[in-house]
Formats: C-alpha cells, sequence, structure tokens
C-alpha cells in the first residue's frame, strides 16, 4: 500500500508537468508545420532534448550531493529543497491559471521572432520552453522520493505520468481526443496546491530535525494510534499529501499558512473577457 499511494501520488505530479511541456512542444511544433517552417522542427526537438537532459542532470546531482552529507546537513538540504519545490509548483500553477487562454499566442510570436533569427534560437525557445517544466520535475520528484523513503514509487509514479502525459499530447496534437484543458489545470492546480502544502511542512520538520528551526518536540497533536503510518489510509496520506501523524506546532503553521492563501487567490475568479480553448494547439 505504501508503494501504490506514493506512484499514485507521483503520478499525477508527472501527469500535470508532463502535459504542459507536451502541450507547449504541441504548439511549436503545429504552428511549424501549419506555416510551413517544416525544417525548423529539428531544431524544436534539439531545445526539447537539451532540456530533457538537463532535468536529468539536476536529479541525478541533487541525489549525489546530499548522499554525500551528514545526517544534519541531508535535513538542511532536504528542507531547503522542498520549500525551492513549493516555490516552484506554486508559481507554475498560477502562471498556467494566467497563461493558460494566451499561452498558444505568446508561443507563436516567440516563434516567429526566433525563426527570423537563425536555428540557435528556435532551439533556445523550445529549450527555455520545456526546461521549466523540467527542472520543477526535477526537483519535486527529488523530494518526493526523500519524503517517502524509497527511490522507485515516485520514479515509476513519474515515469507514469510522464508516459501519459506524451501520449496524450499526441492525441491532442492529431486532434484524435478533445479534453477540457482548463477543467483539467484548474483541478490538478488545486490538487497540487495541497500537495504542495504537505510538502511544505514536511521541509519545516526537515529543518527543524537539522536544529535550524525550533520546536521539534513541541507536538500539536499525536494521532499516531488513530493513524498508523502502516495502515493503509496512513500510508495513502502520506505518500498523497505527506501527512505526518505526529505533527509539530511549526509544521501546522506553515501548512495553514501556506494553503490558505493559496486556495483563496486560486479560486478568485480570473477577470478575462478572452474565451477559452479547450485545445490551445488548433487555437
Amino acid at each position: 500500500m505504501p508503494y501504490l499511494t506514493s506512484v499514485l501520488g507521483n503520478y499525477l505530479i508527472g501527469l500535470r508537468e508532463g502535459l504542459e511541456a507536451s502541450l507547449v512542444v504541441s504548439i511549436l511544433v503545429a504552428y511549424l508545420v501549419r506555416t510551413q517552417r517544416s525544417g525548423h522542427l529539428r531544431y524544436v526537438w534539439m531545445g526539447v532534448g537539451v532540456a530533457v537532459a538537463l532535468s536529468v542532470a539536476v536529479g541525478a546531482l541533487l541525489e549525489l550531493t546530499s548522499a554525500t552529507m551528514s545526517f544534519e546537513s541531508q535535513e538542511l538540504f532536504g528542507g531547503l529543497m522542498s520549500i525551492v519545490a513549493v516555490v516552484f509548483v506554486t508559481w507554475m500553477v498560477f502562471w498556467m491559471k494566467k497563461a493558460s487562454r494566451t499561452i498558444a499566442r505568446e508561443l507563436h510570436g516567440k516563434l516567429d521572432s526566433a525563426v527570423a533569427v537563425g536555428g540557435t534560437a528556435v532551439v533556445l525557445v523550445a529549450f527555455i520552453s520545456v526546461a521549466r517544466e523540467g527542472l520543477e520535475t526535477s526537483v519535486f520528484f527529488w523530494t518526493a522520493a526523500k519524503a517517502a523513503e524509497s527511490t522507485w514509487a515516485p520514479l515509476v509514479g513519474f515515469s507514469l505520468g510522464l508516459a501519459t502525459a506524451v501520449v496524450l499530447g499526441i492525441l491532442l496534437y492529431r486532434s484524435a481526443v478533445s479534453i477540457n484543458l482548463g477543467t483539467f489545470f484548474r483541478w490538478t492546480g488545486l490538487l497540487l496546491i495541497v500537495v504542495a502544502a504537505g510538502v511544505l511542512a514536511y521541509g519545516v520538520h526537515d529543518l527543524q530535525e537539522a536544529g535550524v528551526l525550533p520546536g521539534l518536540d513541541n507536538l500539536l497533536f499525536d494521532v499516531s494510534e488513530q493513524v498508523p503510518p502502516s495502515s493503509w489510509y496512513g500510508s495513502l496520506l502520506k505518500g498523497v499529501f505527506n501527512f505526518s501523524p505526529e505533527t509539530t506546532v511549526l509544521q501546522a503553521i506553515a501548512w495553514v499558512g501556506y494553503l490558505v492563501p493559496c486556495l483563496v487567490l486560486y479560486l478568485r475568479p480570473t477577470r478575462t473577457s478572452a474565451p477559452k480553448t479547450d485545445v490551445p494547439v488548433a487555437a
């Protein structure tokens, strides 16, 4: 059960991040094909390849760096990276909420300018467009793997999520499926905010164990008997939301202080008159 819940939580994150990257690539490819500039497609794939390689390298570097540290240093490093992951995911969620209606038009404009400059500029546009999601995924994956105390479960979840995202991206590009992307990103963004709140609380606990933050023994509640970590529901809460049966006061403050304002801002209606687009690649 702990393995399955960790796979599920990371699958959703991989699906969300991967679908964003897939949509960006689909928009770039579709625009070049539609404007009869297919000769520049190789530059797009070069940029995508470099972005993926960089993301993998960052994940490997995080793992190698933490493996050579003492316990206190590992906890400090893990806590800081958890905060970085929360910042990345929060920025990504709110950016997508704001830009989802205009992302195709913005990418088209950037691509037109890049094509006018040359192949290197096209590579750079594709690289920057994909690297953002790739780096966010690397940091979040490493944080999730550390929290789950397992490498394979988060890896399997992320891999399955990314694979699903690639398939959906191909089908959307070929117009084989039509999904309401606005609804998809809205609900997955809501879920990621809740997940990020748990990651932040976990990061605060790491910093407490490292001695950077106080209050490690000042527990707000201890429900270990009611929610055993080894139970299926305890594993589910841990794997998806990073819930800890032994939660300190500072962890709870961080969780509430992040979750409530983010939900209020995220659920606030967007003031725009632009029409919704279910499939950006067809815009």
